[in-house]
């Protein structure tokens, strides 16, 4: 079954952003194979940079509601919470894009 990943990125190679400062989510399609698909990039307002934090984090949410997880180089416990109440599994790995989701691929397939 396929996964749609959202990856917080400023560069496109690297997963370098904090959920909330990134300000674009690349989304991907890892697939059952391990290899995945570039869909889009979505522009997000940074919850981190503006004083109503709280609505802010909920379109950063509902930007990203319909992927499985999102890769970040790091995450606050409340938004974390958030995440994973909504169904958006938040997974820390700081490495290059494709090493990271190669990791994310490896951890779907252990809980298998």
């Amino acid at each position: 079954m396929p996964y749609k990943i959202a990856i917080a990125s400023s560069d496109g190679k690297f997963v370098n952003q904090h959920f909330g400062r990134a300000q674009k989510f690349l989304i991907v399609e890892l697939k059952d194979d391990g290899s995945y698909t570039f869909l889009e990039t979505r522009k997000n307002k940074p919850a981190c940079t503006v004083e109503d934090h709280d609505s802010t984090i909920e379109d950063s949410l509902e930007l990203i509601s319909d992927c499985d997880g999102v890769l970040v180089s790091q995450v606050g416990p409340g938004a974390a919470d958030r995440l994973i109440e909504r169904g958006i599994q938040p997974i820390i790995i700081p490495l290059l894009i494709d090493d990271a989701l190669k990791k994310v691929y490896e951890l779907i397939q252990q809980e298998k």
